[in-house]
């Protein structure tokens, strides 16, 4: 933890980020991750002039991909074939983040386990269910972990 003297101000007022921008994951097989975030999770692949001019080069060279949440947020590919976990276990911890987490309808959330399961996505634990809503907990191609959460049923929590 970074001590910060008391008498010091933030450097950054709050608010003045405002939301995240992209989100860049390390992938090693680009084919298996595109159909794993557009296919199965069913995030819009960017195409065309929507890819920022700055990965213009390495999307043309298959070496980037980039998806959008419904929300704007940009999830970014970048392909590594030697990316190798330190443990080929994955449930074993190899990154400082600990995941990425999706949000969806309550009434949603049946439908999406049924596609994870259909696709025989490595689930790590789930579904689990708290008083902030379920979630169900499982990797990408590359032994990321992924969430996809909801929030509580109203009259059920």
């Amino acid at each position: 933890m970074v001590a910060i003297p008391e008498t010091q101000q933030p450097a950054l007022a709050p608010g003045m980020l405002r939301r995240v921008h992209h989100i860049a994951l390390h992938v090693q097989d680009m084919a298996r991750s595109r159909h794993f975030y557009g296919q199965i999770l069913g995030l819009r692949e960017l195409q065309g002039e929507e890819v920022p001019e700055t990965l213009k080069a390495l999307f043309a060279a298959g070496e980037a991909a980039n998806f959008v949440t419904p929300e704007g947020t940009v999830i970014d590919l970048f392909w590594k074939p030697q990316l190798m976990p330190p443990d080929p276990d994955p449930s074993r911890e190899f990154t400082r983040a600990g995941h990425l987490a999706f949000d969806i309808d309550p009434g949603q959330f049946d439908h999406a386990l049924e596609v994870l399961q259909r696709f025989q996505v490595p689930i790590d634990h789930g579904p689990v269910t708290r008083p902030t809503g379920r979630g169900v907990y499982f990797y990408d191609p590359d032994g990321f972990l992924v969430e996809i959460r909801c929030d509580p049923v109203q009259g059920l929590v």
